[in-house]
């Protein structure tokens, strides 16, 4: 997948596109299903697929006091995109630039001229331009002068409870600890990444040692406890590819029993691991299974039983 990161590094002459438009936070369900009516429509017109999504969440720029945490960073959003079939993702810088760009502008210089777009695909309830002056309606308006058609999406929504999926709806259950059904609602099981750093090296003296996110992590962390799930080391070279997949016990937390870790760390023991080296590389680590919540101990012995009887709940749930 190409990725462009200002209208200006598109190629002359890069269209016809199909471009789907979206913070695409999260990249889940609802987002995969548009951007797979992206490619069909774009294999029927012979024209690439395009989605063209925003450094951070635009409120982050508009209204900061309400924006909300991200479900993933862009290294993650990158990746997810790409690992869709997309051709390409432009990553708009939404500064106070942006906010102030006119609708018609916007459509004039990057769908149109940047990525000679002949179908848009947006949600219902889409707005862009100075003060959220665009609408689906404006957008179609202009497409009748430029060309192009708007395909508005409807929303992706659960059978059970006609809930809509979104990254609202993530975050509400990642925050509860429930990675299972964020994990139906992503597609694919929820992750953080980052880079591994040293940590207290306490795991390693009760006899499990864990690999220690950055607080720099990308993606929203879950509730804390104790996960089964998997460490994905990146693969060499870095950007948009994965490299080797551990089975791992994950805790999230700022272990009570000692009472000495000030903020929330994201660690995991590869399971029967012990001379693994991962300090420095970039790994993933997934969220597969809730395992139990985070509790202080009576002493470092109740604490070592009680994480040898996770990690091997956690060998059972990985199995």
């Amino acid at each position: 997948m190409l990725v462009f990161r200002d209208p200006a590094e598109v190629p002359a002459g890069f269209g016809p596109s199909v471009v789907a438009i979206g913070k695409f936070d999260g990249v889940h369900a609802g987002h995969r299903a548009v951007l797979e009516r992206a490619k069909v429509d774009a294999a029927a017109g012979a024209a690439k697929v395009v989605a063209v999504t925003f450094d951070r969440n635009p409120l982050a720029t508009l209204r900061p006091e309400i924006c909300p945490e991200d479900v993933i960073g862009l290294h993650q959003k990158l990746q997810l995109l790409a690992e869709t079939g997309i051709d390409a993702t432009l990553v708009l810088r939404f500064d106070a630039e942006m906010a102030a760009q006119p609708a018609e502008q916007f459509v004039d210089e990057i769908l149109v001229g940047a990525l000679g777009v002949q179908t848009v695909m947006v949600g219902r309830d889409f707005r862009f331009g100075r003060g959220g002056a665009g609408s689906p309606e404006l957008l179609a308006r202009l497409g009748e002068g430029y060309g192009y058609r708007v395909d508005v999406i409807d929303d992706v929504r659960a059978i059970t409870s006609e809930r809509r999926v979104s990254s609202t709806w993530i975050r509400e259950v990642l925050t509860a600890g429930d990675v299972e059904t964020a994990a139906r609602l992503l597609g694919r099981p929820h992750a953080v990444w980052g880079e591994v750093v040293h940590g207290l090296k306490r795991g390693r003296e009760l006899g499990f040692p864990t690999a220690n996110l950055s607080p720099q992590m990308e993606g929203f962390v879950p509730a804390d406890g104790v996960y089964a799930g998997w460490l994905v080391d990146e693969a060499p070279g870095g950007a948009l590819r994965r490299g080797i997949r551990y089975p791992a016990a994950i805790s999230v937390g700022t272990n009570p029993t000692f009472d000495d870790v000030p903020q929330r760390v994201v660690e995991a023991y590869v399971l029967d691991e012990t001379a693994l080296d991962l300090y420095g590389h970039h790994v993933e680590i997934e969220f597969t299974s809730r395992v139990r919540g985070m509790i202080a101990f009576d002493g470092v012995d109740a604490l070592k039983a009680q994480m040898a009887d996770d990690v091997q709940q956690v060998r059972t749930l990985l199995s």
